[in-house]
């Protein structure tokens, strides 16, 4: 097997040159146009924005950071512009069923001039109907009829009263009505006195009275008829005046809304509610007083004259274009509309004038961007979202009838059509789980936009990227950056990236790391931003972040966690961990230990035993029981009992990245050959003994440094990696710089005989022609040590020859 050498240190770090821009400072360059690194979700955007089909609404999937709300309002404003204005609604009363509004749409920017139009209206009606009503004419009018009437009464009862006389009878008015009463001499007599006539004279004049009285009756009836005939007049009077007032200011509403046949309908109605009820408008009382203060019109509230206004729930009469709306907080109310209650006299009332438009109605027309984690956040907002895209109308109704959880009356407003595209925004575990879980989710949300964390590498790229940081500088009103500094940031922003031919196209962390260049370049009083300037922020931002980090590695170098850096151990390696602490990662060694005894071939992980173990890692410790009998000793049963543990370990352990580490102390204390401490080693492998990548490389790296350059670096401390991670290599300067001195080492390994024959010294060893491996090597006592134990273990299942005829007999 070829000898292993170490990483140049050409291979550990690829630093962006300075050299291949051509520009002094970031205000030579124009702005950035377009969106980088993001061609794929581009083209969902367009596509998704651009396609008008039912169901055809857009999810942007990726990290938060990566620029997804600034990339679709960008587009979402330069398409929306060129799109004409979607059309004004509004809600009017409805006078034939109060409870049911009535939705009316107008051209854009009308519907606030017809709000204002039937408020001029009223105020006009609440002077001008007074006012005809006050008139000459209508008094003389009105009084002509009055006069008829009382003219054609007395006129009646005059007859009457004439033709009693002539039979000594009189007409009197008493308190229970008009009566008759005999006469003597032209004067009503007593009835004392009437008792005194003759019988005869007696019946005579009872029997008069008994004429007039059906006469007065036929009299009585004719002027009840007569009273309907005049009130009739009045009401047709009042009806003429009426619309004599009305009917000049609704003829020019009319006129001025021909082109609206809803408009011109709602204004017939309009006429003819406001005759019907013309004396409410005669009525000039004063506003309702308590204690000297006048009531506020929400308390008093008068329903004759709301009953006539506007509701404008959606106005653009200052729009350009299509609407692009972002809610903020997506509550079922803020995004379906609500009805709101004012309280009069201890009781909640409602009415038309009462309905708030939603998110929903302010973005009809036109695009609605929500965040999906906060719509889901929000009691029945995503169901009421899904019932809208469904039904494609809006309909305004309290969550309490949605839910059917209140049966009193309240408003039913006529729905609203919609026209919406809406694009919602989350983390891709919200959008698997949606499509996964939600059988609506496919149908409602057809096209998904993926955003990338990162873009590759590339001589283009990075002009591209030096144009995005001078863009992100004007926008932030910074200081230009020098080409030093945007090399710089291209160089970290890779290691965000966890590797060399990529980098991070995290908007959010890149804007804050020039903000804080920014400000450290203010500090030392430059007006450029310099290299250092980003080293110092890089640098600060990691000092807020590790104190952790230097908690451990001082319970390292105090001997309180046990990690050896130097000397051999046999069934003892310093495997790598990473470990997170939000947006802060470092690396720190682990101490992995084996052993081994006779046993029936289980390999314990006491991590999982005790339920530390992620299920990841078990499956990484399950595969080493497969390895070792598949290539040790295949003819012979597993018969060994192995015990894996991390030493010092109180969280849990979770991922497969020590399982090399853990197959190779398993193989040192199967072979009895000590393992080097100075190197720690860190790798997934599979059944075939084969190194895979893993994650974190560069912190794990940095964690076994920062141990060993803490005791002293002696030239022989370095870490062990698989191959397939050096494209990942981004490593710190004092790393590279180490390994350029030959005072610390970086190897990259294929497979586990590389990795142990690192860590031991000892030759791996590779089977012969017959079929045995060579001899004095690591495989070749691994093998022996499997075969003593599997014979070890027949000897104590066979019983010995005498018990065996003790049994017989």
């Amino acid at each position: 097997m070829a000898k292993i050498r170490p990483l140049p240190a050409r291979r550990l770090c690829r630093e962006c040159k300075p050299s291949q821009f051509e520009f002094r400072t970031t205000d030579d360059l124009e702005d950035l146009a377009d969106v980088i690194g993001q061609e794929r979700a581009v083209e969902a955007i367009q596509f998704g924005i651009g396609i008008r089909r039912e169901g055809y609404n857009l999810f942007a999937l990726g990290p938060s950071g990566t620029g997804k709300r600034t990339t679709i309002g960008q587009f979402l404003d330069l398409k929306a512009a060129a799109e004409p204005i979607p059309p004004d609604w509004v809600y009017v009363n409805n006078f034939e069923q109060p409870h049911k509004p009535r939705a009316v749409r107008l051209p854009s920017g009308r519907g606030a001039v017809l709000r204002d139009d039937m408020e001029e209206l009223v105020e006009e009606l609440r002077t001008a109907i007074p006012a005809a009503f006050e008139s000459e004419d209508y008094r003389t009018r009105k009084q002509e009829i009055e006069e008829e009437f009382k003219e054609r009464q007395e006129q009646s009862f005059g007859e009457i009263q004439q033709r009693a006389q002539k039979r000594d009878v009189s007409l009197i008015r008493t308190p229970v009505g008009l009566a008759f009463a005999p006469m003597r001499d032209g004067e009503v007599i007593s009835p004392e006195e009437f008792q005194k006539l003759p019988q005869e004279e007696r019946k005579r004049v009872e029997g008069e009275i008994a004429h007039l009285q059906e006469q007065l009756q036929e009299v009585i009836y004719l002027v009840r008829q007569w009273e309907r005939e005049a009130r009739d007049k009045m009401k047709e009077l009042d009806r003429e005046v009426a619309m004599f007032a009305v009917g000049h200011f609704i003829d020019e509403l009319r006129a001025k809304y021909a082109d609206l046949q809803e408009v011109v309908d709602h204004l017939n109605a309009v006429q003819e509610d406001v005759i019907d009820n013309v004396d409410e408008f005669r009525k000039m009382e004063e506003a309702p007083q308590i204690m000297g203060i006048p009531l506020p019109p929400s308390l008093t509230g008068d329903p004759l004259f709301r009953r006539y206004q506007v509701n404008v729930v959606i106005d653009h009469s200052q729009s350009e274009g299509a609407p692009v709306v972002f809610e903020e907080h997506p509550t079922f109310n803020n995004l379906i509309g609500r009805i709101e209650h004012i309280a009069q006299m201890g009781a909640l009332v409602t009415d038309f004038n009462l309905i708030k438009p939603g998110a929903l109605h302010r973005a009809n027309g036109g695009y609605l961007i929500l965040d999906a984690r906060e719509v889901l956040l929000q009691p029945y907002a995503w169901e009421g979202l899904k019932r809208v895209l469904r039904s494609r109308e809006l309909r305004v109704e309290s969550l309490g009838q949605a839910l059917s959880l209140v049966s009193t009356v309240s408003l039913e407003p006529d729905p609203i059509p919609l026209d919406v595209k809406v694009i919602m925004i989350g983390e891709r575990l919200l959008y698997y789980l949606l499509y996964q879980y939600d059988p609506d989710f496919g149908e409602l949300f057809k096209v998904e936009a993926d955003f990338n964390q990162e873009m590759e590498r590339s001589p283009e790229n990075n002009q591209l990227y030096a144009r995005l940081i001078a863009t992100l500088a004007r926008r932030n009103e910074l200081r230009p950056f020098d080409r030093g500094a945007v090399a710089q940031i291209i160089t970290r922003n890779a290691r965000l990236a966890g590797d060399a031919e990529k980098v991070s196209v995290h908007l959010l962390s890149v804007s804050d790391l020039l903000r804080e260049a920014d400000y450290w370049a203010g500090k030392a009083g430059r007006r450029v931003v310099r290299a250092t300037d980003v080293q110092r922020a890089i640098e600060a931002q990691i000092n807020r972040s590790d104190r952790v980090r230097e908690r451990v590695q001082e319970g390292i170098q105090r001997g309180t966690i046990l990690i050896d850096t130097d000397g051999e151990r046999v069934g003892q390696v310093n495997g790598l961990s990473v470990l997170m602490l939000g947006s802060f990662s470092f690396g720190q060694p682990n101490r992995i230990t084996a052993r081994v005894s006779l046993g029936s071939g289980k390999v314990v992980d006491i991590e999982r035993e005790v339920e530390l173990g992620g299920p990841i890692h078990s499956k990484g410790v399950l595969i080493l029981s497969s390895f070792l009998s598949s290539r040790y000793a295949p003819k012979y049963p597993l018969s060994l009992s192995a015990s894996l543990v991390f030493e010092q370990s109180y969280n849990g352990v979770e991922g497969d990245s020590a399982s090399m580490a853990e197959l190779c102390v398993l193989l040192s204390a199967l072979a009895d050959v000590p393992i080097k401490q100075s190197l720690a080693i860190t790798g997934s492998v599979n059944q075939h003994g084969e190194a895979q990548p893993i994650g974190g490389v560069n912190e794990k790296i940095e964690g076994f440094f920062d141990i060993c350059q803490a005791r002293g670096l002696t030239g022989e401390q370095g870490v062990v990696i698989p191959a397939s991670n050096v494209q990942h290599l981004m490593l710190r300067r004092d790393v590279v710089d180490a390994v350029r001195a030959g005072q610390f080492q970086i190897y990259a390994i294929e497979t586990v005989d590389q990795a142990i024959e690192l860590l031991t010294g000892v030759p791996a060893g590779q089977r012969g022609r017959k079929g045995d491996f060579a001899e004095r090597s690591v495989n070749r006592r691994v093998e022996a040590r499997l075969i003593e134990l599997a014979e070890t273990q027949r000897d104590f299942s066979s019983p010995p020859e005498k018990e065996d005829r003790r049994s017989r007999s």
